[in-house]
């Protein structure tokens, strides 16, 4: 089933801020940052979709820090240095709430 449009939006942002992929070291902080500002099933959706793109051990990395974010606190230092390079992406600081989604690329 294809994605709505604001959760293809969060897949072209993380496409623009690693553009060679995201590092299995950035899964945690990253699904972290996502949780703080999207649904749980937003968040799920966009683990799926990574998982389809990604090779099989990157695949077991995004579901280890889906689960593991919901039962630990990422380390803050973690998720700054994501935000950050999302952020180079166009990624929006602040809550999706707070954004008129056709503003949105």
């Amino acid at each position: 089933m294809p994605l709505p449009p604001f959760l293809n939006s969060v897949i072209t942002w993380l496409r623009a801020g690693y553009p060679e992929g995201v590092p299995d070291v950035d899964y945690l902080p990253l699904f972290a940052l996502l949780g703080s500002q999207l649904s749980e099933a937003d968040v799920k959706a966009i683990a799926v979709e990574l998982e389809n793109e990604s090779k099989p051990e990157s695949a077991e990395a995004i579901r280890r820090a889906v689960s593991t974010v919901t039962s630990h606190p990422a380390n803050e230092a973690d998720v700054a240095r994501v935000k950050s390079r999302l952020a180079v992406g166009g990624w929006p600081l602040a809550k999706p709430e707070h954004f008129d989604g056709a503003d949105w690329p």
